[in-house]
């Protein structure tokens, strides 16, 4: 069975995209929305941890087993692989694991609470020594 309109060409069945609908290409591969891969979250986890853009992600050195890993996601060991390596902030994760910065941050979020990264936070301005302080003591290393 087709849905032919007079003077139109037969269609073949199957479902009906509405015109527009189909807004990525065949070499596009598999789409996943990014709910679809934090299960619906928007906040990484109960914890409420912020991860600002330039806060470094470390892999932890007392991380559970590696035979957990396999528990995860794909999403969560991708960003596992990128922090075994070196330390990274949240905006390199983000663009070398190919995802948006509000889905690292919830995926992050997880592996903060099953303890397996750890995160540098950035030392806000107001916490930074005075330029004056530093200068003084520099100035005092070099008189011994």
């Amino acid at each position: 069975m087709t849905d032919e309109v007079p003077g139109d060409i037969p269609r073949p069945p199957g479902p009906r995209l509405l015109p527009g609908s189909q807004w990525y290409d065949a070499e596009a591969g598999p789409l996943v929305r990014p709910y679809a891969v934090t299960g619906g979250r928007t906040e990484p986890g109960p914890s409420g941890a912020q991860f600002d853009l330039i806060a470094l992600v470390t892999f932890d050195d007392h991380a559970p087993d590696r035979s957990q890993e396999c528990l995860l996601g794909p999403e969560h060991r991708a960003l596992l692989t990128l922090c075994r390596s070196e330390s990274q902030s949240v905006a390199e994760l983000s663009a070398d694991a190919d995802l948006p910065v509000g889905v690292v941050r919830v995926l992050l979020g997880d592996l903060l609470e099953a303890g397996y990264v750890r995160v540098s936070r950035p030392v806000p301005p107001a916490q930074l020594p005075d330029e004056h302080i530093l200068r003084e003591v520099i100035n005092g290393l070099r008189a011994l």
